[in-house]
């Protein structure tokens, strides 16, 4: 069971105060995250690829790169890379890079990303939006397999039996898939054999469970061995001492960040009932004291059958202390937790 953070490397006012970090202070941040992040034993940290405003990381290789050098042990993942709108053979080289600076720590997880922003930024239309994403991942799955590339396609030129640098220490960068949690993607991340993200950010979690079953049976039709693939979940959350402090240190920035972007969705309004619910063991949201999410991330390991999970810090922007405190807690009081049970529960079956 491996635990780990993700940021979308928010830059939204604060509460209280409207002041903001500037993207380049929020980029220092999340190295000193990560840096943290590695010192307390966490397995993995991922940064999401935004083009936007209100969020600092459009580069993630960059970012996770500069972390790279501080740290020994750490996994270090996008979270997501907007595949459709970017060029796999960048992509690959870049995380390329990042795993020779890192000593083989790098992994991609591809997504065709929530926001649309970089579609039209980079040239493409939306109404390319599944051909571009399967046209993608199918070369960049091809640059990894092999040195010398031969691709054809209809969005990206061909290659014609050209050589993909730099190698990376790994032997194959794990490339993740990332989905919302459709059956579509579940069967395609099956069909592939690739380990598979699943977006658990509202409803019930253990709703999950069915799209587990759909990915191993795709798999296994595949003829895939089962016992190599992987479940990562991704949830919003917040860790403080106490479930109070946790409550009132993060509704408000969550609220803030949900309804602006529910705004542009049509969304209806994030409210407190919204909240409680989602923070309840039935919900999605994994906020309160050490023992409280340890306890839900139990529940998940048990029921949907993560073998990884991610928890989003901050959702919103939040003091870098608070967020630094919430991460300290993951790693010292949480994880260990969490690896206890689960390694109790797995010995009983």
């Amino acid at each position: 069971m491996e635990l780990g953070i993700t940021t979308f490397a928010e830059t939204t006012p604060h509460v209280g105060t409207n002041d903001k970090a500037t993207h380049a202070e929020r980029l220092r941040e999340i190295v000193a995250e990560i840096k943290l992040a590695d010192e307390v034993g966490l397995d993995v940290y991922g940064v999401g690829e935004h083009h936007r405003e209100d969020y600092a990381a459009s580069a993630p290789a960059v970012v996770l790169a500069a972390a790279a050098m501080q740290t020994t042990r750490i996994k270090l993942t996008s979270a997501v890379t907007v595949l459709s709108s970017d060029d796999p053979v960048r992509v690959y080289q870049q995380f390329a890079t990042l795993d020779g600076l890192s000593n083989g720590r790098a992994e991609i997880m591809a997504g065709r990303g929530s926001f649309i922003e970089s579609f039209p930024l980079f040239g493409y239309s939306l109404d390319d939006y599944d051909a571009l994403y399967e046209e993608k991942l199918r070369l960049l799955l091809n640059i990894r397999d092999n040195e010398i590339v031969h691709s054809t396609g209809t969005h990206r030129p061909s290659i014609p039996g050209l050589g993909i640098y730099p190698r990376p220490v790994q032997s194959k960068i794990p490339i993740w898939l990332a989905s919302g949690g459709t059956p579509q993607s579940a069967i395609r991340a099956g069909e592939l054999g690739l380990p598979i993200t699943f977006a658990i950010i509202g409803g019930s979690p253990l709703y999950f469970a069915r799209l587990v079953e759909l990915y191993f049976q795709a798999a296994a039709k595949a003829g895939h061995d089962l016992n190599t693939l992987h479940i990562a979940s991704h949830s919003h959350g917040f860790i403080a001492e106490t479930e109070e402090e946790a409550i009132e240190k993060f509704y408000e920035p969550l609220r803030r960040s949900m309804n602006a972007i529910g705004a542009e969705r049509g969304w209806g309004d994030y409210t407190k009932e919204t909240f409680d619910f989602a923070r309840s063991m039935d919900g999605a949201l994994y906020v309160g004291d050490p023992k409280t999410v340890a306890e839900k991330i139990i529940i998940l390991r048990k029921e949907v059958g993560v073998t990884r999970f991610m928890i989003h810090i901050p959702v919103g922007s939040m003091p870098h202390k608070d967020v630094l405190k919430a991460i300290e807690l993951f790693g010292t009081k949480v994880a260990p937790i969490v690896r206890e049970e689960i390694e109790r529960w797995e010995a009983l079956l």
